[in-house]
């Protein structure tokens, strides 16, 4: 699929709402897709709370922090994915480091009418060793088009890779995963991910070359997957597959960092078969890309199909879109003063960002739109 061209107004600016406050390092902000309106914060600590009408609810959804490591800046409880059928199954998935710092992804039960999980009825569907303490994380998602359940692993950590993960595709790290999850028997593994039966590599990989892809999401509307590695010296960077999804795409880490060879002292490197990205900046716009979406609401139909995110550390928001001509354009829309660790995506397709040390839940909005017409 293709994506569209068009020209966005370059003077839109964008704001933070505040929604909700009270959260202890809120990193993740979901739904359940359902008519619910209801928000699902992920606190790094090990705590799932429930907003509604921005009214955060005294009991969490789930509390797993009995069994969630989260001393280390890049530990704890990462993400929460709803399953497609949710609202009927109650099945829920999340990501986080256990007790002995490697990373676990699970599934539990939930009632739907309650918005209430069960801490046990753990099923633990796969686990990742983890060699350092950072670079743990990355997220969790189900592809709207394929059901599958999505898995994004870091390098493993450290600093620049030095355990090779990144082009080992004989390892779960420095990889995005696809997994079938509608199995009794813990997870398969779908039949067209890149590697199956080949008996040197891991047949969970659908993707592999990244660092440390924190957040990743799919257009709501397209399906196309849209992925933010965050860098390791120089360059942020951010990444597009288009629907219908392609395996076996090789995202460059540690041969390159970004556009560039890793490391930078090298003067030349082979980059056929890489994907490039499609948009980078460097560390005079901040140290941190944090993934966001496609929007697909109504607060500002100006940026309807524009991909919008930000960067943790300077409180930057860009949109990106296609101009007229074919080129990729890149717009800061917002300066926030506050840490952004995530932005959420709403049930009605509006977005939200977290304010990492004041605890806050916000919503997007626009300060000067553009009349419609």
């Amino acid at each position: 699929m293709s994506i569209p061209r068009s020209a966005l107004p370059s003077d839109l600016r964008l704001d933070a709402q505040v929604v909700a406050t009270g959260f202890d390092r809120p990193i993740f902000v979901g739904h359940a897709d359902d008519a619910s309106g209801q928000l699902f914060v992920v606190e790094k600590g090990g705590r799932i709370l429930v907003v509604q009408n921005g009214q955060v609810r005294n009991e969490p959804f789930l509390d797993i922090a009995d069994r969630v490591r989260s001393e280390a800046y890049e530990q704890g409880l990462f993400s929460v994915a709803f399953h497609p059928g949710y609202p009927t199954n109650g099945r829920i998935f999340v990501d986080y480091t256990d007790h002995n710092g490697d990373t676990v992804v699970s599934e539990f039960t939930a009632d739907p009418g309650q918005a209430r999980a069960d801490p046990q009825s753990e099923r633990v569907l796969l686990q990742i060793e983890q060699p350092y303490q950072n670079h743990n994380g990355g997220m969790i998602a189900f592809g709207p088009q394929d059901g599958y359940l999505y898995i994004s692993a870091g390098d493993g950590g450290s600093g620049g890779d030095p355990l090779g993960h990144g082009q080992n595709a004989g390892t779960l790290l420095g990889s995005l995963l696809r997994i079938d999850i509608n199995t009794d028997a813990g997870y398969a593994v779908p039949v067209e991910n890149p590697f199956i039966n080949q008996p040197d590599k891991r047949s969970e990989i659908f993707a592999y070359g990244l660092r440390n892809v924190w957040r990743f999401s799919f257009d709501r509307v397209t399906g196309d997957l849209w992925l933010a590695d965050v860098g390791q010296n120089d360059l942020e960077e951010v990444h597009l597959a288009l629907a219908p999804l392609r395996g076996g795409l090789n995202f460059g880490w540690n041969i390159m960092e970004g556009s560039a060879c890793y490391p930078p002292v090298v003067t030349g490197c082979a980059t056929e078969g890489l994907q490039i990205p499609i948009a980078e900046y460097g560390r005079e716009f901040g140290c941190s890309i944090t993934g966001g979406y496609v929007y697909r609401g109504q607060a500002f139909p100006a940026l309807a199909g524009a991909y919008i995110f930000g960067d943790y550390c300077s409180g930057r928001v860009w949109t990106l879109h296609l101009d007229d001509q074919g080129a990729w354009q890149m717009v800061q829309r917002a300066d926030f003063d506050f840490l952004i660790p995530t932005f959420g995506e709403g049930g009605d397709g509006e977005l939200y960002v977290t304010d990492d040390n004041g605890g806050r839940l916000l919503r997007l909005i626009a300060v000067n739109e553009p009349p419609s017409g």
